[in-house]
């Protein structure tokens, strides 16, 4: 049997039924990972030894008797900007290409206790800069659909991991759609939590206002199984919030009678691939079936989203790298230097790859004197107006939809010299990470052979609602297609 093919909460059900061992489903997922990593290329470290340790652990619990959670054994990939202690931690990047951190990520240290199998650190853009992952330092990660095309960004070796079947489970990071729009490009679930809903401790920040860790899964019911273990309140996190969390399975409900959906006008426009446009508008079709009510809604706000938050994020981007000199962390410049100014500089240039330098300058040149308030000033005020725009919807809608991605998987340098075209590649998640606002990305179906996402959004920390409309939709509307690599 295929055990890389199942979903985490099938694989629990063998595994305490005792029909497989957690070693067998370890091998199973690494015998994958040697048929396929050298085309997709989804990992940057690969933790095989470790894995089979721990699932030897987790036989021992079963033979034991001991009660079993529901991810102990449980392949799960990790993005490489969580910190892990002990193993490497690079995001992507050369300054920090040696870097191993003395302490574990919230979240992923949560998923440690529940006796996951760790697999590896998967490739991203370097720092989560990016929406195809052909930034990373490393190498290029590739869509398990089309070789020749993008897995999306900058969760694209998450995503791609656990569409490959070489991961059950992952973590990725959301900043402006990262989670959401390679979870569209791959075929799988990704979703957003609310911001402060999972704690950042532990993540490298590339904005910290934007910044969230959520699951990438095979479907909806491991995305709300996975929730439950990472959400929650940490002490160590200033923007963590105090809520209770609720338990997410219970959500999984098959109804959607009744609930009110707004769809966006703004995010099914121009811009907006034709084939994706009919896949959305063919989900609200089904949904509306199925007994919810929707409607055209106005968020006169969202057109200016993608400019706010290229002057927010890189603002934010230049604060947080500031620490990468040299001195503190990782890669310092082997050149003679004359002083540490220009050990600083030399390290900087030679550590960062195109796209963080321009972000940090955009970043800088925001923020400094004379302008931070004509730029950064003005994003804010926006930002503020784009959460007005999404509370005033949510007084009459329970969820709002949208694509995720404006288009399909693009070939990979397609977009990757025209920076403005590559950012246009998230002009439908970005709005949510401004908004704080939580949101899923689930397959609606393919055009030219790639699958579409449809974007969920909720209102803050209503997750339960979102993921009752996905797994509705999901159960009704029956995706299975799978890549065949």
């Amino acid at each position: 049997m295929e055990l890389y093919k199942l979903t985490a909460h099938e694989l629990h059900k063998m595994l305490k039924e005792r029909k497989i061992s957690a070693v067998e489903l370890c091998r199973s997922v690494f015998s994958r990972i040697g048929q396929v990593e050298d085309k997709i290329r989804a990992y940057i470290t690969l933790t095989e030894e470790r894995a089979l340790a721990k699932a030897r652990e987790v036989d021992e619990k079963i033979k034991a008797g001991k009660q079993l959670s529901p991810l102990a054994g449980i392949p799960t990939a990790i993005k490489d900007n969580m910190c892990t202690k002990g193993l490497l931690t690079t995001c992507a990047s050369k300054i920090l290409q040696n870097y191993i951190p003395i302490y574990t990520a919230r979240a992923v240290e949560r998923l440690f206790a529940q006796d996951i199998v760790l697999t590896g650190k998967t490739n991203m853009d370097e720092f989560a800069m990016g929406s195809s992952t052909e930034n990373s330092a490393f190498f290029v990660t590739r869509n398990p659909w089309n070789l020749e095309t993008v897995p999306g960004g900058s969760s694209g070796g998450s995503a791609a991991a656990v569409a490959a079947g070489e991961a059950i489970l992952s973590l990725g990071s959301d900043t402006g759609g990262s989670i959401r729009q390679p979870a569209a490009l791959c075929g799988v679930v990704g979703f957003k939590p609310t911001y402060g809903l999972v704690s950042r401790y532990g993540l490298v920040a590339f904005a910290s206002s934007l910044d969230q860790i959520g699951p990438i899964t095979k479907d909806v019911t491991d995305c709300a199984l996975l929730l439950n273990y990472i959400a929650g309140h940490d002490p160590l996190d200033s923007t963590s919030l105090r809520v209770k969390i609720p338990d997410y399975m219970k959500a999984l409900v098959n109804e959607v009678k009744g609930l009110k959906i707004g769809v966006p006008v703004e995010l099914m426009g121009e811009g907006i691939q034709t084939e994706v446009r009919e896949a959305i508008e063919n989900a609200i079709k089904l949904l509306e079936d199925l007994g919810a009510l929707c409607q055209e809604v106005s968020l006169p706000h969202l057109d200016y989203a993608l400019s706010a938050y290229y002057i927010i994020a890189p603002a934010e981007a230049s604060s947080n790298l500031a620490r990468f000199d040299g001195v503190r962390y990782g890669y310092r410049t082997p050149q003679k230097v004359e002083d540490i100014m220009e050990m600083y500089f030399r390290t900087r240039a030679e550590g960062f790859g195109s796209e963080v330098k321009r972000r940090i300058m955009l970043g800088t040149y925001a923020l400094s004197a004379g302008y931070y308030e004509a730029y950064y000033g003005q994003a804010q005020k926006v930002r503020t107006l784009i959460v007005n725009d999404f509370n005033k919807a949510f007084e009459k809608f329970d969820v709002l939809i949208s694509p995720t991605s404006p288009t399909v998987a693009f070939k990979i340098g397609e977009k990757y010299e025209d920076p403005l075209r590559m950012y246009m590649s998230d002009i439908c998640t970005i709005p949510v990470n401004l908004a704080g606002i939580p949101a899923i990305s689930i397959p609606c179906g393919q055009a030219d052979g790639l699958p579409v996402g449809l974007q969920i959004m909720g209102k803050p920390l209503d997750e339960e609602t979102i993921l009752r409309v996905a797994y509705t939709f999901e159960r009704n509307f029956g995706y299975e297609e799978k890549p065949n690599l």
